[in-house]
């Protein structure tokens, strides 16, 4: 069935991927920022990125596994890069509004800032064992995560932040 649904193994693999990086895009995309301002709006995509990552350990598993592949299946996808877009012009004009009213810095790229973002709530969670034996922390503890997301929360309101 495989093959006749996608043609084979690859193309299944494919559409898993595409399934995960849109729901993630889709699920992005419902978030309302026209009502609150611009620390709330970042704010708001920042805790759900964060979540979302906490809450789908497939989405990091998958893409671990696929950076092993060095996006060897994600480079045949059409449907993904269409899928990002619209992430990166949201971002952007959030953060037009922030420097507009003095709030946020100048000159923050909107791509760099959504990979740190990425980074805040993935790196620990891709990690996690390999790092929690080294620190003989449980890195995957509620109570860890808990104060990691607060000190993730406080770098990113101070990269943001006008400093003038």
């Amino acid at each position: 069935m495989i093959y006749h649904y996608f043609g084979g193994k690859d193309q299944l693999y494919v559409a898993v991927l595409e399934h995960v990086l849109g729901e993630l895009r889709a699920e992005e995309l419902k978030l309302e920022f026209k009502h609150v301002g611009p620390v709330e709006g970042m704010m708001k995509l920042f805790d759900f990125t964060y979540d979302h990552f906490g809450q789908h350990p497939e989405l990091i598993h998958i893409l671990s596994g696929e950076n092993l592949l060095r996006a060897r299946f994600l480079k045949k996808s059409s449907r993904t890069p269409v899928v990002a877009s619209p992430l990166i012009a949201m971002i952007s004009e959030i953060l037009k509004q922030g420097e507009k009213a003095k709030i946020f810095r100048r000159g923050i790229d909107p791509l760099q800032l959504y990979v740190a973002m990425v980074g805040f709530a993935y790196f620990h969670r891709s990690n996690a064992h390999t790092l929690s034996v080294i620190f003989k922390s449980d890195i995957l503890h509620d109570d860890w995560q808990a104060e990691h997301k607060r000190y993730a929360t406080e770098m990113m309101l101070g990269f943001l932040k006008n400093g003038t």
